[in-house]
């Protein structure tokens, strides 16, 4: 029989919440955004007010051979580390905190907010809590205030203020008043709200010996959802760990991502989560891109060698301390999306791969800082960069292993010249003829307006700064994010209009909504347009712009010559060509 590498821990949730609350279990989830609706947690409660199981937690045993000096959450704990990790059952427990003890959580802006559930003890009925509920006699607004009575040793006071203020209710609006049995039925359920904390709720612990591959063996085998543990979930649980400064610097440089204020890490392009810091420090910091490569790093193994000692983890740690430091100096990090939006970018719903910004900001650092290449030299090659990798989609599939293959051919680029020259070679290989008249029309044979290929066009119509469809306004101008407040100032409209093809046969909307069939018009054009055939608005344009303008504004906006006279499918086919070559022009200017 092999040797156990976990411990069956009979557990209690009362007696778990208190080791979260003074630091013996370390719960990572409570410094993180809180991703459970309040009516899961309300079901929760009313789950095991019912005596139904909630499944287990799953612990692991803190190294024995690191310096517990850090913690997870304030400076406010008994423990100054945590003796176990929570690996499974981290939103259960972060819920239990919420609801029982009134502890805050975060929500996905990273902004503080309370759970509050409220309880009926006349019926055992469970509510989110809502003004109805606050404003009821019969509901206590939350069940933590019943849990603070108990620390306070007054539940009988609790409940006696209780079945005044429901006798008082009754009596202004003319009910008959709480009965003895009713009163006792009261004081019962009061008791087993209170008896939740000793509700049994199972912990495996892990042992300290057991590496990552083993703890999400373990998970993978006893989770009956058969989903697994991430180098992720590794990372993030080793830095509130080994270093909670760092945790902290992650979680508050992602937090405010998500404030509008200038002097922030706020930004239109992409809301950060502390896995794209990671990647983009080690990234930077080791030349690595596998978050495996991350977590192996943390536990202080040295790559070359494969050995783990505590020295390697603490120089590993102190790099990516560094690194993590440049990563998110504000200077940097605005300074490298601005060039999002000189490659077209304007705005996070158009970028198809949150990778292409953190693996491009990864490029931008190590030619800002290893190769020192000039500001205008690194801006305008990290800005084609961009503009390629987010078109052709580079960083997606098996993006960890096209980053490796980078890493390994810079070990041979030595100087800023041949860092630039690296990059412009790359994207010839990419943008070949081949790319743009062959592979990239067929991209564009697709109904997906989140695929690459459309995203890209309306990138180079941005570099272009290309005017509307029948218009003089630029486009780019109402992309920005809140440029046209709460009403749509343009549309993305069908040149051929849907209710015109659908009366034309043409029936699945994979065929009608063709991106090669999308153009965006402002709300005036919109109107003139509405669902008349093509043929018919088409010529009134015509009219109103004069011969010269009318060409302009199609050539520009990738429409065939006389258009309108074509049929649907030729249409669309010669469409994809002109949108491909517009993408190709919009290249061609940031290479100006």
């Amino acid at each position: 029989m092999g040797k156990e590498l976990y411990t069956n821990i009979p557990s209690k949730v009362g007696d778990l919440i208190s080791d979260v609350k003074n630091g013996r279990i370390g719960l990572p989830d409570l410094q993180r955004p809180f991703v459970w609706k309040d009516n899961k947690v309300r079901d929760l409660l009313d789950s095991m007010l019912r005596g139904f199981p909630i499944g287990y937690i799953m612990l692991w045993e803190s190294p024995a051979d690191y310096d517990r000096t850090s913690h997870i959450g304030k400076n406010d704990k008994a423990y100054k580390a945590p003796d176990d990790l929570v690996i499974d059952g981290q939103q259960r427990l972060t819920a239990l905190l919420a609801a029982m003890e009134g502890v805050p959580i975060k929500d996905k802006n990273y902004k503080e907010r309370t759970i509050k559930i409220a309880f009926n003890p006349i019926n055992r009925d469970f509510k989110v809590w809502s003004q109805a509920y606050e404003r009821s006699a019969e509901y206590i607004s939350s069940v933590s205030e019943v849990y603070a009575a108990d620390r306070e040793h007054a539940v009988t006071k609790f409940r006696k203020q209780y079945i005044k203020t429901v006798n008082d209710s009754r009596e202004r609006n003319g009910e008959p008043l709480l009965t003895e049995d009713e009163e006792i039925t009261i004081e019962d359920n009061i008791n087993a709200l209170l008896d939740l904390k000793v509700y049994s709720l199972p912990a495996l612990r892990i042992s300290a010996q057991a590496d990552e591959e083993a703890v999400s063996e373990i998970f993978v085998r006893v989770n009956s959802g058969g989903q697994k543990l991430t180098e992720k979930n590794f990372i993030e649980t080793l830095l509130a760990v080994f270093d909670n400064d760092v945790h902290d610097q992650i979680d508050k440089f992602c937090e405010a991502s998500r404030i509008p204020v200038d002097g922030t890490a706020y930004n239109h392009i992409l809301k950060v989560d502390p896995a794209h810091l990671i990647r983009v420090a080690v990234g930077y910091g080791f030349h690595r891109a596998r978050l495996r490569y991350a977590y192996q790093l943390m536990r202080g193994k040295d790559l070359k060698t494969g050995i783990v000692t505590t020295a390697t983890r603490d120089e590993n740690l102190s790099k990516f301390k560094e690194a993590l430091d440049i990563v998110t100096n504000l200077n940097n990090w605005h300074a490298y999306l601005n060039l999002f939006a000189q490659a077209g970018y304007i705005n996070g719903d158009f970028v198809a791969a949150t990778n292409a910004v953190v693996y491009c900001y990864v490029m931008y650092l190590i030619g800002k800082y290893e190769y020192k290449i000039k500001t205008a030299d690194l801006n305008k090659i990290i800005t084609k960069w961009i503009y390629m990798t987010t078109v052709t989609f580079l960083y997606s599939g098996s993006t960890e292993s096209t980053v490796e293959g980078m890493f390994a051919d810079l070990r041979d680029v030595k100087t800023p010249e041949e860092y630039v020259k690296y990059l412009e070679d790359f994207i010839a290989g990419r943008f070949t003829d081949d790319y743009f008249n062959v592979t990239l029309p067929k991209d564009l044979a697709t109904s997906s307006t989140s695929s690459p290929a459309w995203l890209g066009y309306i990138a180079a119509i941005n570099v272009l700064g290309t005017p509307m469809l029948f218009s003089t306004a630029i486009l780019s101008k109402f992309l920005v994010p809140g440029a046209s407040g709460t009403k749509n100032a343009i549309d993305r409209h069908h040149i051929f209009p849907k209710h015109y093809l659908e009366e034309n046969g043409y029936s699945d909307d994979r065929d009608r909504n063709q991106v090669a069939n999308y153009t965006y018009i402002d709300y005036a054009t919109n109107i003139v347009i509405s669902d008349r055939p093509p043929i018919e608005y088409v010529s009134e344009f015509r009219a109103k712009l004069g011969e010269e303008e009318y060409r302009r504004t199609c050539r520009e906006n990738a429409l065939p010559e006389n258009f309108e006279s074509l049929d649907y499918p030729t249409f669309l086919n010669e469409r994809r060509k002109l949108m491909a070559g517009i993408i190709r022009q919009g290249y061609e200017r940031l290479c100006l």
